[in-house]
């Protein structure tokens, strides 16, 4: 059995679960969540504390209870805590602006670039070259970070483009003559 399945899911005392229909909610002072849970395991609430458990004795069964603590996991951080991504402009003139559930890039392009956000997602700009990307669920803040780097990715020879926060862009060395 997975090592990461055994651990048990521990719940903070401002957090509401609700198991029924092959589906979890998450509910907590940030938001609620909802996953639909898989077949190949079962999810018990024994007092404070969220049990994951295979159905069965297949490698499939034992792969998803260790995937599925991990997802629960993140869920209850998401509704206490919350995530957040922090991205980086780097280059001349390269600048971002958040305006309601929009951002507004300048990567050096002929045009602006507009990325709505979605539901749930906030974008702030504490200055002209940094992006903070914050949500509940750890899932869509990653995948909106990764669309907004993918505008214009860290080039390997001057390390112009959006990066993350604690990314490390490996320079190439230029051609000698």
């Amino acid at each position: 059995m997975s090592r990461i399945g055994k651990a048990p899911v521990e719940l903070p005392g401002n957090v509401e679960v609700n198991i029924g229909n092959g589906e979890i909610t998450i509910k907590g002072p940030l938001g609620v969540l909802k996953r639909i849970l898989s077949p190949h395991v079962t999810v018990d609430m024994v007092e404070k504390e969220l049990r994951i458990s295979p159905v069965g004795n297949s490698h499939a069964a034992d792969a998803m209870s260790g995937t599925t603590r991990a997802l629960l996991a993140n869920m209850v951080t998401g509704v206490t805590k919350g995530f957040e991504r922090k991205l980086l402009l780097v280059g001349v003139g390269y600048r971002a602006q958040a305006q309601g559930d929009k951002l507004n890039l300048t990567l050096g392009f002929s045009h602006p670039v507009v990325h709505p956000m979605p539901v749930g997602i906030k974008v702030e700009t504490p200055t002209q070259t940094e992006i903070l990307i914050k949500g509940i669920d750890k899932q869509v803040v990653g995948q909106i970070a990764a669309e907004v780097r993918a505008y214009r990715s860290p080039e390997p020879y001057k390390g112009k483009g959006v990066r993350y926060s604690d990314e490390t862009v490996v320079l190439k060395e230029t051609k000698k003559k």
